[in-house]
């Protein structure tokens, strides 16, 4: 049987991941999903969350900066020019992101670029190492410090050490084009537990390990030599009890005035994304082109709102897609717009998390159609902000995370503008009806599997000891440990 959470709290929890931003006035920078998941079990376990501060120093030190912010402790280093240049703008973000999205094309490989992540992870470890207790359970996350784990093995830690990978892992012909990928993947069975978003991700694991290492299935676990490893489909969830509150908040309710008043008459389309190429936004726009094409009765009957916030911008090509971006949306607006209406609104900033509670709520449609992720936290929020009584219709990727989870969206090839504006106008003309029954049963998934849900669950995995395991069955999300139940 799973640990319940009052097991769980005897021990004390040490995360670590890339980022860890410090708030000031006593208010945590943090309040992304991650932040969110880790806050609850941080606090109840008095553990420490670990990682880099964001900021550059001119020789690392191994100084460690403590803080505490919303009764969450916090412990970050600096990082030198170098580390920052070649760990994460170089392996992390030019070379794994790109390829664990399928972006072969996009990898950029290079020597440089692998020691200095090499590098950074044994700065984790060697920095890490004080700090860890022999009953403190470890939790990485992310594709940054894969590796950590096994640093932390060769200094001798016994600890329950964990990894949750946020984004896909791919698959086995993709993977064996990395220099070092047998060394990359080994070092992640030094881990005993490992969780996914999705049996896909979870599967193509499996498929790597069982040829490259010969490593065995049991079960949930794979097993190679003495060591045994916990394979976990625990997708993320949101904080649904902060949504509900924060949805109602009144920045949400202002911005849904403003742009319900401006919209009279007229349906609104609307995606939030990163500006990234696995986000599929130049398919995304040449999809909307074909709708008003080949709909021509939709023209001046509904508009697309793009929010994309520009990212990583020292990256050749982000500053790319940017440049297709500002082109596409330049050409829709020159072919099909009016005096009075203008078909897209192609937004490069950010909005307050109320203010997009608000956005969500006012369209029609949301539209989450990524080439390729882990799990697109944005295609939950949208379900969670809609009027249940008259709720908006979900386009969804069926390549990403999410899907697995909501299958009632309505799922398309985000690699078919062609499926992607079917999809569109059929979520338009979608009955009453039907878009109340889709919506409530993806609300029910979402509020069961929340972000706490993920937290518990993970963390129960994660203490049990190897005599603990549980009996073989199918890796299927509606069986894991139910600890939102359990909580509530």
């Amino acid at each position: 049987m799973p640990h319940t959470q009052t097991q769980t709290q005897t021990q004390r929890l040490i995360a670590v991941s890339n980022r860890v931003a410090v708030g000031t006035d006593g208010e945590s920078a943090n309040r992304g999903g991650l932040a969110v998941a880790l806050a609850a079990a941080l606090r109840q376990s008095n553990g420490i969350w670990f990682g880099w501060s964001g900021e550059q120093t001119e020789e690392f030190t191994g100084q460690i900066a403590f803080h505490r912010a919303d009764g969450v402790a916090t412990a970050t280093i600096d990082l030198e020019a170098q580390d920052i240049d070649e760990y994460y703008n170089g392996f992390a973000n030019r070379t794994l992101w790109p390829l664990f999205h399928y972006r072969l094309d996009l990898t950029e490989i290079a020597r440089d670029f692998a020691g200095g992540y090499a590098r950074v992870n044994e700065r984790f470890a060697d920095t890490l190492a004080p700090l860890i207790a022999p009953d403190d359970l470890i939790w990485v996350h992310d594709y940054h410090l894969m590796p950590l784990g096994s640093q932390l093995r060769a200094r001798g830690f016994a600890n329950r050490i964990g990894f949750f990978l946020h984004i896909p892992w791919p698959p086995p012909s993709l993977l064996m084009s990395l220099p070092g990928h047998r060394e990359l993947a080994r070092g992640m069975l030094d881990y005993d537990v490992i969780g996914f978003q999705s049996e896909e991700w979870r599967q193509a694991f499996i498929d790597y390990a069982t040829v490259q290492f010969e490593a065995t299935l049991e079960a949930e676990a794979l097993r190679l030599g003495e060591r045994c490893t916990r394979l976990l489909v625990c997708p993320i969830g949101l904080d649904i009890d902060d949504f509900a509150g924060a949805v109602h908040s009144m920045a949400a309710k202002q911005t849904e005035s403003r742009l319900v008043t401006s919209a009279v008459g007229r349906d609104m389309i609307v995606g939030v994304d990163r500006l990234d190429y696995s986000k599929g936004l130049q398919e995304r726009f040449a999809a909307y082109e074909l709708l008003l094409t080949d709909h021509p009765e939709l023209r001046e009957k509904v508009s697309l709102l793009q929010i994309a916030p520009p990212s990583r911008g020292d990256v050749a090509s982000y500053r790319q897609i940017r440049a297709d971006l500002d082109a596409l949306s330049g050409h829709i607006n020159g072919a099909f717009a009016s005096i009075d209406w203008v078909p897209i609104r192609y937004v490069n900033q950010g909005y307050s998390r109320d203010e997009l509670f608000g956005i969500y709520r006012a369209a029609r449609v949301g539209l989450v159609t990524p080439l390729r992720d882990g799990m697109n936290l944005v295609a939950k929020e949208y379900v969670a902000a809609q009027e249940p009584a008259d709720p908006g219709v979900l386009v969804l990727s069926r390549f990403a995370g999410a899907a697995a989870q909501l299958p009632q969206a309505v799922l398309v090839n985000p690699h078919s503008i062609e499926d992607i504006a079917e999809g569109i106008a059929r979520a338009l003309a979608m009955p009453l009806a039907e878009r109340q029954e889709r919506h409530q049963a993806m609300l029910a998934t979402i509020t069961k599997h929340d972000v706490l849900w993920w937290s518990e669950t993970f963390m129960a995995a994660l203490a049990e000891q190897p005599d603990e395991a549980p009996a073989p069955t199918s890796t299927n999300v509606a069986r894991l440990p139910d600890a939102a139940s359990a909580r509530r």
